[in-house]
């Protein structure tokens, strides 16, 4: 018997011409998703409007992820462009701290995920949250995918999205996949000369946003992680480690109206930080090139701010790191 099975796959696998192939390893169990995409989206129905960006930052509190911002769009969007492209658009930022200070304490890379974002937007009937799959999280900051704590934190990130959205589903998606973490990182000497490592700081980082805030740029949420997670939990290996959370209305208008996922990635979060017995110190955000290969932009009208707006950045913190 097992001899008659062999014969007859090897002659399926003949008549096929081809060789096996290793099968699509699905991104969650007993859903519609399956393809390892860097995106999840979820989705519900909402034609009577019961669920609202606010219910949804609750739920998302409710489980432990707490939400640093929940911005309404289409505020600045209708004054600055005129219009909107979504009934509902939201970006918000949320992150849990016990995880986010395991996964920093080994991985200090986590902090261009530090927070986390989200877009909310209605279409049609429908209420659609956009967030990183395990895969995106795992991928973008080069860190393992069976890492136990990002494990846990992609759970409770799905748990908080079925108790947001209770009659939700995972939207089957084909985005573009990479394997490539695609972040942008520079490393700055660090000369106090007579200054405090505090004064060091607050000068550099008020540079900075003086650099930035010209160009169009916005800071809606700051997390200086040594203060509010590492010093509560005993952890000083740190002089410092700040996140911005940094948008871009010229940005994200574009990008959204074709690809409303994108807040999965925007704000962009900016880090930096030195380590006590080190003279270094080390910045990093994620490129924007994640959003273009994971939601497959090809449209001129969202590559090209993108760019810009990387490009921007890239030559401050140059001239600042020169």
């Amino acid at each position: 018997m097992k001899n008659i099975l062999y014969i007859f796959g090897v002659l399926l696998i003949l008549l096929n011409g081809c060789t096996p192939q290793k099968p699509t390893i699905p991104l969650r169990k007993n859903n519609t998703v399956h393809t390892i995409q860097d995106i999840q989206v979820f989705s519900a129905p909402n034609a009577d409007g019961a669920i609202t960006p606010k219910t949804i930052e609750d739920a998302f509190e409710s489980v432990g992820l707490g939400v640093a911002g929940n911005n309404d769009m289409n505020k600045p969007f209708i004054k600055r462009f005129g219009t909107t492209h979504y009934k509902i658009y939201n970006l918000a930022m949320f992150a849990n701290d016990d995880l986010t200070f395991k996964l920093v304490k080994k991985y200090p890379q986590f902090g261009a995920l530090t927070p986390l974002t989200m877009s909310i937007w209605s279409q049609g009937d429908s209420i659609n949250i956009a967030t990183l799959s395990i895969h995106g999280m795992s991928r973008a900051v080069d860190i393992p995918e069976l890492d136990k704590d990002l494990q846990t934190y992609a759970t409770l990130i799905q748990k908080a999205l079925k108790k947001a959205l209770p009659n939700g589903k995972f939207q089957q998606l084909h985005f573009h996949r990479t394997d490539k973490a695609l972040q942008t990182t520079f490393t700055m000497d660090v000369d106090l000369e007579d200054k405090s490592i505090d004064e060091y700081i607050e000068d550099f980082e008020a540079e900075f946003e003086g650099e930035l805030e010209p160009l169009g740029f916005l800071l809606p949420n700051y997390t200086n992680l040594q203060e509010e997670i590492f010093d509560d939990r005993n952890y000083h290996e740190y002089d410092f480690f700040h996140t911005y959370s940094i948008c871009k209305f010229d940005v994200i208008f574009p990008v959204s109206k074709l690809h409303p996922e994108a807040g999965a990635w925007a704000p962009c979060s900016f880090y930096l930080y030195k380590k006590k017995d080190e003279q270094t110190m080390h910045m990093g955000f994620l490129s924007v090139e994640n959003w273009i290969t994971s939601l497959d932009i090809k449209d001129e009208e969202s590559i090209k701010p993108l760019r810009e707006a990387q490009q921007m950045i890239e030559n401050i913190l140059k001239e600042m790191t020169n």
